[in-house]
């Protein structure tokens, strides 16, 4: 059963008197994973950042479940994010750290979680609220996320634009027929995720979910809950990615990719 109510959540603890974490960060796996193949990434976050992030790993959407499309994943992950901070009181702010697939799980996902109202409890006559001054509370002019202040938002080769196109899924080699072929059989091997990705699954009046995930619309407030995180970030794989192209991953058109080789990654910032 669906708990997500639109990026509400419970009123927030006033103070964190028992040292309590106040920084929720998600990390959120590709396809066919689970949250497992964020171990070591987990015990080095948690080393590095300390006592004050509850890192939390989402298991929602593990190995098949990958398969059944963007949206469904993504509401999912909406739903295990709402009981993280139900049960978690002390949180204040969230992060999302997503890769491959997971990106657009998380870019959904928060969609679901992007409440416009600032400081909204649920609550209209909270005493707590009522008494924090305007100068406080155009710090989350930009919305909120699950009720908590967005911080960063951050994706490892995601594949943004899809899958669909040149080179965009480099183990094809780039050969036309191969990459024409593969997009009619995507969904039998990965269900409504692979036409998704393929930017198959449009309908008469009716963009494809990634082409309407790259606006605000009548599915969600994408770009509204993206623009609420104060650091947006992508980490694409100029080469040696088999699976997500450079272009896709780093958001860019075809005359803006380098044209010669660079080995490593590139950060893109926005």
């Amino acid at each position: 059963m669906s708990t997500t109510t639109q990026g509400k959540s419970p009123a927030r603890t006033t103070g964190n008197l028992k040292n309590d974490p106040d920084h929720l960060l998600v990390l959120v796996h590709g396809i066919w994973s689970s949250p497992g193949d964020w171990s070591y990434a987990e015990e080095e976050l948690k080393m590095n950042l300390g006592k004050s992030f509850l890192i939390h790993a989402s298991s929602s959407n593990a190995y098949t479940k990958t398969f059944t499309g963007i949206d469904e994943a993504g509401k999912r992950l909406a739903d295990e994010v709402m009981q993280v901070v139900k049960k978690n009181q002390s949180l204040k702010r969230i992060s999302f750290l997503a890769h491959s697939l997971g990106g657009l799980f998380a870019r959904y996902a928060i969609a679901v979680l992007y409440s416009p109202d600032t400081y909204n409890s649920g609550q209209p006559d909270d005493p707590v609220n009522c008494e924090m001054e305007n100068s406080q509370k155009t710090d989350f002019s930009r919305g909120m996320i699950a009720g908590l202040e967005p911080m960063n938002f951050i994706t490892l080769a995601t594949p943004h634009l899809g899958v669909r196109g040149k080179n965009q899924l480099p183990f094809l080699f780039g050969v036309p027929i191969l990459e024409k072929l593969v997009a009619p059989v995507a969904p039998l091997f990965i269900g409504r995720t692979g036409s998704q990705l393929f930017l198959t699954d449009d309908k008469p009046n009716k963009p494809s979910l990634l082409l309407r995930m790259a606006s605000d619309c009548e599915d969600g407030k994408f770009i509204s809950a993206l623009g609420a995180f104060r650091s947006r970030v992508v980490y694409a794989n100029v080469s040696y990615d088999h699976m997500v192209g450079w272009r896709t991953s780093s958001i860019r058109r075809e005359i803006e990719l380098a044209s010669t080789p660079i080995f490593g990654w590139i950060q893109a910032c926005c």
